[in-house]
């Protein structure tokens, strides 16, 4: 384990290099210029060209790639251009809200998905497995854009239940963690069924039948444990993918999370934002995968056979 933890490590250095290359050079082909959204398309050349020494934006592609780079070694990734403020700074302060939405909708999606995707299992071919089906295809298939707006309707505007957007406690996080919680417990309801019909056809189920244990100890002991090693990735891929900030449910509810500090990038063409925000995602998923990786080590023997082999 530790000498895998060490390939890893060593592997991230290429990694982020190449992320760093490929996001600076589609972030530098983007049409548009930033100082023109600073100062007006009207401002004096002057002016102009000031600004974009300020930025260090007269500089070629290269040299602003190696700047970016020295930056990056001292923990750095720039200052906003609109703001001035250090990026790392922001995402720091954003970061947090984008955690506690990701944990809303994962706790709402994991114990939903598994639940419904164990019923329909067990229950296959039946009038409940069609309904739990046709509920998981509607979770994953519906924007959620859509189904923020639909909810917001009812629960804010009809209901007058919670508040339609923004950021703050438990009654803010409601709508949007159920947003972003549907098409991940669609995913997880469609899978866990699948995995869990595989596991109960296999020899080792039907022999602890035969030794006369129980139901539910072999769904619960035999069955799930073995049914958690595809779910864990799903759920592992879902919960980055979350901690990377969720564009659309954070732009419709006004949610300041990571997701809606990139969309503003993005649109105000802000490079060190737009630089900062895709690293820091790249982190997470690496950080996420390492740690299903090690998840499996503990949940599925033949990988501690496969490293001892080794």
């Amino acid at each position: 384990m530790k000498s895998y933890l060490i390939k890893r490590v060593i592997l991230l250095i290429p990694l982020l290099l190449g992320v760093t290359l490929l996001t600076f050079s589609l972030t530098k082909a983007l049409p548009g210029d930033p100082v023109f959204s600073l100062v007006g398309e009207r401002a004096q050349p002057e002016v102009i060209e000031k600004i974009r020494k300020e930025l260090g934006t007269d500089n070629n592609v290269l040299s602003q790639y190696l700047g970016y780079l020295k930056l990056l070694m001292q923990g750095e990734f720039g200052r906003s251009y609109y703001t001035n403020r250090h990026v790392v700074d922001d995402i720091m302060t954003k970061f947090p809200n984008t955690l506690k939405l990701a944990m809303g909708a994962m706790l709402i999606a994991v114990p939903a998905g598994l639940m419904l995707g164990f019923v329909a299992a067990l229950k296959r071919n039946t009038a409940i497995d069609r309904i739990i089906s046709l509920c998981a295809v509607s979770g994953m298939s519906v924007p959620v854009f859509w189904s923020g707006l639909l909810l917001m309707l009812l629960f804010s505007l009809k209901l007058k239940m919670l508040p339609p957007s923004g950021t703050g406690d438990l009654q803010f996080i409601i709508l949007p963690a159920l947003t972003l919680s549907l098409p991940a417990m669609g995913i997880l309801s469609r899978i866990t069924r699948t995995t869990v019909l595989e596991i109960l056809d296999l020899p080792f189920v039907k022999t602890a039948r035969a030794k006369g244990i129980g139901e539910i100890k072999i769904h619960l002991v035999h069955v799930f444990r073995n049914a958690l090693i595809p779910i864990t990735t799903v759920i592992g891929l879902d919960f980055a993918s979350y901690l990377n900030g969720a564009v659309l449910t954070e732009t419709i509810f006004g949610w300041d999370g990571i997701g809606r500090f990139t969309m503003e990038g993005i649109i105000k063409r802000d490079y060190p934002v737009i630089m900062g925000c895709v690293i820091t995602g790249t982190l997470i998923f690496i950080l996420i995968n390492l740690v299903v990786d090690i998840l499996y080590h503990y949940l599925d023997p033949r990988v501690r056979i496969d490293d001892k082999s080794r």
